[in-house]
């Protein structure tokens, strides 16, 4: 008789679970109650046993810590500043120095919780948000943090790869444990060139977008795979090439309908949330030609690698 195969297990590398839709919250307003608990509860019943939640300011970054705390074991947090809100550092009351000794005591006093440093990075597609100019500046800065207190970087590069890449280079040897590109939409070329210098890529419904991408993912070595939702955002639309994925033995979803009409138990349509990432890794699995058990352990084995999640003493366990 075959042996039964082991349940799949998932960590979700980049949710935004200090998102206000979590509670119920669109545009300021009380749409539904509060079902953050269900939504890491639907997470945990299909195998997804690891969250880390995305810093993306001071403000976020403490957020993320509060909640990782609330879940202790599951979820972990990332602390730093995105590049679109880089023009924090100039208004934050004692200034640009202010801003990263608040980050700095944060990540200290929440080394309990907080695996990686970020999101931090470039964005040239969102220039409008914060200046090229502020960006640079400010991601050096944040680098030059993370660096001192040895933590793996959790990236966003969109737009921007020359920059990009001369600033991961010149700050390659300080680096041990190098960190994530996520949610990566970059050509082959890029993504090979961050694989060379021992970054592990990000994949989510937004790096599957168009066959364009979908031949990026199929490339990504398993080593350097890690996989993710972005929730509440980067979901796998019907209008994306990676939906034609999910057409024919996909993975079951709980029902969605749209927010007005939500009840207890149901997903809401447009809200990306991490029980999700068992279709990233289902869509994965099928443009790469290989079991979804596969993607599943390389996505374990390369999270915990670079961001322990509280498994150092099992790193390699299957079970």
């Amino acid at each position: 008789m075959a042996s039964q195969k082991p349940p799949l297990r998932y960590i979700d590398i980049g949710i935004n679970l200090g998102d206000p839709v979590f509670r119920g919250i669109y545009h300021g307003k009380q749409a539904h109650e509060d079902d953050l608990k269900d939504v890491v509860q639907r997470a945990l019943d299909i195998g997804c046993r690891k969250m880390m939640i995305t810093g993306s300011s001071l403000k976020e970054s403490h957020h993320a810590v509060d909640l990782a705390r609330q879940y202790p074991g599951i979820c972990y947090a990332t602390v730093g500043v995105h590049p679109c809100s880089t023009q924090d550092f100039d208004n934050h009351p004692r200034g640009p120095d202010g801003l990263i000794d608040d980050l700095r005591k944060l990540a200290t006093d929440a080394k309990d919780v907080v695996v990686a440093f970020g999101e931090i990075g470039l964005d040239y597609d969102r220039l409008f948000l914060s200046p090229k100019d502020t960006q640079l500046k400010y991601f050096e800065k944040q680098m030059a943090l993370a660096l001192e207190l040895q933590l793996p970087l959790f990236l966003h590069s969109r737009a921007c790869h020359e920059d990009f890449e001369r600033i991961m280079r010149q700050n390659l040897n300080s680096l041990p444990k190098r960190g994530l590109v996520h949610s990566f939409t970059g050509t082959p070329e890029e993504m090979r060139s961050l694989v060379s210098m021992g970054f592990d890529i990000g994949i989510n419904g937004c790096s599957m977008k168009t066959e364009e991408n979908l031949a990026v993912v199929k490339e990504v070595p398993l080593e350097r795979l890690q996989i993710e939702t972005d929730g509440p955002w980067c979901e796998i639309r019907a209008s994306h090439a990676s939906s034609a994925f999910l057409k024919d033995g996909g993975p079951t979803m709980p029902k969605g309908v749209k927010k007005e009409k939500w009840a207890k138990g149901m997903m809401v349509k447009g809200r990306n949330e991490p029980v999700t990432i068992a279709q990233v890794a289902h869509v994965v699995a099928k443009v790469k030609g290989v079991d979804v058990e596969e993607v599943c352990e390389a996505g374990w084995r390369n999270s915990v690698r670079m961001f322990e999640l509280g498994e150092v003493a099992s790193r390699l366990a299957t079970s």
